[in-house]
């Protein structure tokens, strides 16, 4: 198995630089693979911009892998995202994962110029073109329904080649075809319970099987939301009160998602993750502050990840 841990993201009055270091360098004492974040570009909760905080990460780690999941790269302009990613993955000398998501649901694509009748199309040729700047090619041409890109120069390129690794999430059918197609990876969203994850996973593995790809190249992954405290019911309330913070009421039945609890309560509930098909998790603690999250991470390494080797 393998455990990365979320990177505190909330920034209320002001940004707790020391805090996010000292957490940083133990994330990484602790053998943590990698520290991720979360986008919210329109949203209720004060989340720092994923990309730009991760280029700060960058210059204070020097082995943690750093990944977003997920960019909703269907609400992002895809020449100036590429480039941004590969600024990133430069900074951090090939250290960066990627997740990525055409949105659904109530996004509100108006905001972004976006039709929301065409967001799938315009997203995975959004993707295309992002790959097309990553390639060696020296200069891009693409011609496709909504970008028109005729020899522009694309430098500089990023560290991993031929791009860095592209996680994808999804639920439905066509969503993990989709994933298996395009991406290299499958990250379970937080706000996925652990029996729908199952079942993604079912059909990332049958769509392996068909479009004949290796599973052995293919991480399957989930966030998951926990929180870890000595009394059972108090760890529940946490965990509750940490969901609405980032969520507030955007996504309806999401306090059915979390693992919380004693140390062995959550051991348990990450038990039945991995049984459902994980081979990587993302653990994601939903405390106030950076503070809170370090202590979570402390307790998620001493007292709950060696109950699952």
């Amino acid at each position: 198995m393998r455990y990365s841990i979320a990177i505190p993201q909330l920034d209320y009055d002001s940004f707790d630089a020391a805090g996010l270091r000292s957490f940083l360098s133990r994330a990484e004492e602790l053998g943590f693979e990698g520290g991720w974040v979360l986008e919210q570009t329109i949203g209720e909760a004060p989340l720092l911009a994923p990309l730009e905080l991760l280029a700060w990460c960058a210059a204070g780690t020097e082995r943690l892998r750093l990944g977003v999941a997920v960019l909703v790269t269907s609400l992002h302009e895809p020449l100036q995202l590429a480039q941004s990613i590969t600024a990133v993955d430069r900074l951090s000398h090939g250290r960066l994962d990627v997740g990525v998501a055409p949105g659904g649901g109530g996004r509100q694509f108006a905001a972004f110029g976006v039709d929301k009748d065409h967001f799938i199309s315009y997203f995975t040729e959004g993707l295309e073109l992002m790959k097309a700047a990553w390639s060696d090619e020296p200069r891009v041409t693409f011609h496709g329904r909504f970008r028109d890109v005729d020899g522009l120069p694309s430098n500089p390129k990023p560290v991993q080649r031929p791009h860095p690794p592209i996680w994808f999430g999804g639920l439905a059918p066509k969503a993990l075809a989709r994933a298996v197609r395009l991406g290299d990876s499958f990250l379970g969203a937080g706000s996925s319970t652990t029996e729908h994850f199952a079942g993604a996973v079912t059909i990332v593995r049958r769509e392996l099987d068909e479009q004949r790809k290796d599973p052995a190249h293919f991480t399957i992954g989930k966030r998951v939301y926990l929180m870890v405290d000595d009394d059972a019911a108090r760890a529940r309330e946490r965990v509750v009160e940490g969901l609405h913070r980032i969520y507030a009421d955007a996504i309806p039945g999401v306090e059915a998602v979390p693992v919380s609890g004693t140390p062995g309560d959550v051991a348990r509930g990450l038990r039945e993750v991995i049984d459902a098909g994980a081979e990587y998790l993302l653990l994601n603690p939903v405390g106030v502050d950076v503070a809170e999250n370090r202590d979570q991470m402390e307790r998620l390494a001493a007292e709950v990840i060696p109950q699952l080797s």
